[in-house]
């Protein structure tokens, strides 16, 4: 196993113990809000890390988010995201553990994606304002989504077939949606979205998710 830190920002728990989560940064690039982010994160007794999918860029608008995305290889960052799983789950000494994902916007359809593709260590997943994949038959990982009420980006009926496909795969799925919000509404760097109530609830919605499952009291779900 390659053990090398991969580009990305890591942000341990006080003891340098935490449980692992693997953060997904949305088509901004790795930010301060993403690291802000897993220092809270660390803050909460977990070990975060999140990739640099960009590898070093990092964009405020839409229309150069919107250039960025459009130009990322999927494969490259799929085997980014693999490299970082690894590489997480050995800094914790985990290596055949498991670990959480958090993803936003676009680092949510490839923390979808990575739980179908390392169902053996990927057993919890948030996301943001973000669907993936249909068919997750291949999972066993549990969800938690977190979407605005206007969305044009992810639309109902994008998250009502995201929510409806998991519950196919007969697995755990918990979906909150966030009124008189819009897309970003949980990133304070982007003040035309942001909703300070909806962050803090949606906040504290994630932490005891992870935690409750962390600390095994939905295990066998």
């Amino acid at each position: 196993m390659n053990t090398q830190k991969p580009e990305g920002f890591l942000a341990h728990s006080s003891g340098g113990t935490g449980s692992p989560v693997l953060v997904l940064h949305a088509w901004w690039g790795l930010n301060e809000t993403i690291k802000a982010f897993c220092r809270r994160l660390a803050d909460s007794g977990f070990t975060a890390f999140a990739p640099d999918l960009y590898h070093g860029e990092v964009v405020d608008t839409i229309p150069a988010a919107e250039k960025m995305s459009s130009t990322l290889d999927e494969n490259r960052a799929r085997t980014d995201i693999q490299q970082a799983a690894k590489y997480l789950l050995k800094s914790c000494g985990q290596s055949g553990g498991s670990l959480a994902v958090i993803g936003f916007s676009l680092g949510a359809y490839f923390a979808l994606d990575l739980s179908l593709t390392d169902p053996e260590h990927v057993r919890t997943v948030v996301v943001f304002y973000g669907t993936g994949p249909g068919d997750f038959s291949r999972s066993q990982a549990s969800y938690l989504g977190h979407f605005a009420e206007h969305d044009p980006y992810e639309p109902p009926e994008n998250v009502q077939a995201f929510e409806q496909a998991v519950r196919d795969a007969g697995r755990p799925v918990t979906i909150h949606r966030y009124p008189g919000t819009g897309h970003w509404f949980f990133e304070p760097d982007r003040p035309d979205a942001y909703n300070q109530s909806a962050a803090g609830l949606a906040w504290e919605r994630t932490l005891a998710f992870l935690q409750a499952h962390i600390n095994g009291k939905l295990a066998g779900r």
